[in-house]
Parts: C-alpha cells; sequence; structure tokens
C-alpha cells in the first residue's frame, strides 16, 4: 500500500502522451546547451542524428517536480550522468527502431491514428494544445515518436510471441517455492481523503485549508452515515488517486498497515471489533490529511495454497514469462546495437573535457562555455532508472503504480 515514488527518464511517448506529454520536452529555453547547443550532434545511430537539445529537454523535463514547481540546479557532474543517461536510451530507441523497420513492424497510419486519438481522447483539445505549447512538441513530432514507440513494441511482441512455458515448468517452480504462495492475514480497504492541500482543480471537491479539510471529511462523513454509497462518494469528492477506484486501496497485513503509519489502535480495530462493510470515523494522520476508511473484507488466518488452483498456475506462468521476457529483451538491444554503426560525440566529448565533463566543446562543432553544462535543470537525482526491458518501449521507464497510503500523495 506504500506509494512508489517516481523513477528517472520516462522517455517513450506512449507513456508521455498518457502523462500529458511531460516527458518528450520541456519550455524552450530550459537546460539547452548555450548558443547552438540544440542543433549540436550529441551521437548519431547509423547516420541518424541525436540533438543535444533534445538530450537536454528530457534532463530538464525528467528532473523537475511537478507543475508550478521551481527548477533546482543540478550540480556539473549530475547534468555530466544525466546527460549519458538519456543519450544511451536515445541511442537505444534509435537503434530498436532500426530494427523494426528491418522487422517490417513498423505502424501503418490508421493504426497510428488510432492509437493518437486514443490518447487524445483522454484530453480536452484545449489541454492537447496547452501540452504541445508548453513541451514546444508540434503534431508531426508526437506522431513520429508515437510511430517509433508502436514499431518498437510490435517488434518485441513479436518476439514474446515465441516465449512457450511448459507445465513442468510451472509446477517446479511451486515444489521450490511453496512459502510464496498463500494467503496472508490482512485486511482490505477502502478510503476516502480530504486533504488541505490546494491541488489547483486536479481533484473536483478540493479543500483548500486545515479548516476546509475538517469541514469536508464530516460532511462526507454525514453523507455515508445516512446511507451514500462509498465508492460512489468516494469517486465524487476524495482526494487521492486512489478515488479512480473508488476508494479501494486493496489489500494489507498488519506489518504493512504499521509500516505505512497507520495508529496501533486503528489496526486493531481492522482485526477485531469491526465487520466487514463498516467504517470508521473521520481519523486526522499527522500529515494533516483526513481519512475515513471501510472494511471491505478480512481474512483472520494465513492458508497456503495449492497447484489446483488457477490463480497460483497463472501467476507463476506469467512470472515465468516476464523473466522470458526482460532477457529477450535484453539480447534484442544487445544485438541490435552490435548491428548499429553508433558515434557517442557527447562521450567523446568528455573525455576530452574530464575537468569539466561539458562534451559540450567537442559535440558536433558547436561551441559553448562550461557554464552551460550546469544549467539548471531539475530537483532529483537522476542516478534512479527502471530496466528497459520491463517496459512496453526500451527506451522507458514507468512511473509505478502503487495504491494509497496515508502519508502523501
Amino acid at each position: 500500500m506504500r506509494r512508489i515514488p517516481k523513477q528517472f527518464a520516462a522517455i517513450s511517448l506512449a507513456f508521455a502522451l498518457a502523462a500529458g506529454l511531460a516527458a518528450c520536452s520541456n519550455p524552450a529555453g530550459t537546460g539547452t546547451a548555450g548558443a547552438g547547443g540544440d542543433r549540436a550532434v550529441a551521437a548519431t545511430v547509423n547516420g541518424k542524428s541525436i540533438n543535444l537539445g533534445e538530450v537536454d529537454r528530457i534532463v530538464s523535463q525528467q528532473t523537475r517536480g511537478g507543475a508550478g514547481a521551481p527548477a533546482v540546479a543540478l550540480s556539473p557532474l549530475e547534468q555530466a550522468a544525466a546527460r549519458l543517461q538519456v543519450l544511451d536510451q536515445l541511442i537505444q530507441r534509435q537503434v530498436l527502431f532500426d530494427r523494426a523497420e528491418k522487422e517490417k513492424t513498423v505502424p501503418t497510419d490508421d493504426e497510428l491514428n488510432t492509437y493518437i486519438n486514443n490518447q487524445k481522447s483522454r484530453m480536452t483539445q484545449e489541454e492537447w494544445e496547452k501540452s504541445l505549447k508548453e513541451n514546444n512538441l508540434t503534431d508531426e513530432q508526437v506522431r513520429e515518436e508515437a510511430r517509433k514507440d508502436l514499431a518498437i513494441r510490435k517488434l518485441q511482441e513479436k518476439l514474446f510471441g515465441k516465449i512457450t512455458i511448459r507445465d513442468q515448468e510451472v509446477a517446479d517452480f511451486f515444489n521450490s517455492n511453496k512459502e510464496q504462495f498463500v494467503n496472508p492475514r490482512g485486511v482490505f480497504l477502502s478510503d476516502i481523503v480530504s486533504d488541505p492541500t490546494d491541488y489547483a482543480g486536479q481533484f473536483r471537491d478540493d479543500a483548500k485549508s486545515d479548516a476546509e479539510a475538517a469541514a469536508k471529511i464530516q460532511r462526507l462523513h454525514a453523507q455515508l452515515k445516512t446511507g451514500a454509497d462509498f465508492a460512489t462518494v468516494a469517486r465524487a469528492s476524495s482526494e487521492d488517486p486512489s478515488s479512480v477506484r473508488g476508494g479501494d486501496i486493496g489489500f494489507a497485513t498488519e506489518e504493512t498497515l504499521k509500516q505505512t503509519g497507520f495508529p496501533p489502535e486503528l489496526i486493531a480495530r481492522f482485526f477485531g471489533q469491526m465487520n466487514v462493510g463498516d467504517i470508521t470515523d473521520p481519523i486526522r494522520f499527522p500529515d494533516g490529511r483526513w481519512y475515513i476508511f471501510k472494511l471491505t473484507d478480512r481474512q483472520l488466518e494465513t492458508k497456503p495454497l495449492t497447484l489446483d488452483d488457477p490463480r497460483v498456475r497463472d501467476r507463476i506462468k506469467q512470472g515465468l514469462v516476464n523473466q522470458r521476457q526482460t532477457i529477450l529483451n535484453e539480447a534484442l538491444i544487445r544485438n541490435a546495437m552490435s548491428d548499429a554503426t553508433v558515434v557517442n560525440n557527447l562521450a567523446a566529448g568528455m573525455l576530452n573535457d574530464p575537468s569539466m565533463l561539458g562534451g559540450l566543446q567537442q559535440v558536433g562543432g558547436a561551441a559553448s562555455t562550461p557554464a552551460a553544462a550546469s544549467t539548471p535543470a531539475a530537483q532529483s537525482s537522476p542516478a534512479a532508472q527502471s530496466s528497459p526491458a520491463a517496459q512496453s518501449s526500451p527506451a522507458a521507464a514507468a512511473t509505478p503504480g502503487a495504491t494509497a497510503a496515508p502519508g502523501g500523495k
């Protein structure tokens, strides 16, 4: 139930479009490399250029906070590490797209139109155009990046379609890992949250102060006491991502609840006198957020599962498939890279400038100053990187989904 923090460098537009086109670019002029830096060639892949401006825009976008958050300058070393990391992903992305072209997995215009229209349907036309403007993108650029995403995804699906899992593999895994297959003692919960933070329209029923949050949670509790449906109220008024699921925050053991900051007396109630379907009175957590919890189900004993349970078989099979996909995807990247002609000008420039690690003076002949290497770009360290193999596009690191828990949005 603990939230998982965002990870660095989601380059894939398939992810970026769903997040409001946030991952591909940033407003013009932020984090660029100085005069001529946007056009400096950071690397070439089979003769196709990747510009330094593209690298810096992604570094800036990926390391800054949410909407309206102030940018905090990266140190020169952090900036250098971030550039190399992002450029490496862009190189892999282009290499895989080139392989997709050879394998004839590039999407048709109809497939591309369907995909883009689906993404656009998640926002209004005004929101779409605003995102394009804020991220310095055109519709044509969006279309081209989406083409790469879909081509790489289809290439992977073509490869993954060859995976088969034998029944004996499933049985062997189960017999070697029986301790993993139990229904633990725990509870299923839903919540409704009233938060004093002003989220500027992110939630329809948004409390904007401590007083408003306290009044709101009492109002919602009164609705529930008079028979209002918990999930309906959660969807309409809860200030938490769980609202889209009717407040459902999933299953938790006693230890999980303790780790996520639930008061001991509340945990005791979940496992004791509360009945399934009961709701709590409003509870204020130390972070100032108010909660109403519903006990949606409870299991008081840990029960072992058997291989006859189809859910167990499906879980093992999917896990074995995922392992093979990870290895095959890594093999695909390495094989495609070995067939490609890659020239990394940025890395070469850093080797020629070890005192500053700017790499700018040697990139594509562009002249820029050492100060440009430490251009303010963002606020978090770019060290965290998810495995490329785990994503639908190898260049993308996803933001893992997680259920809500008291202690942060």
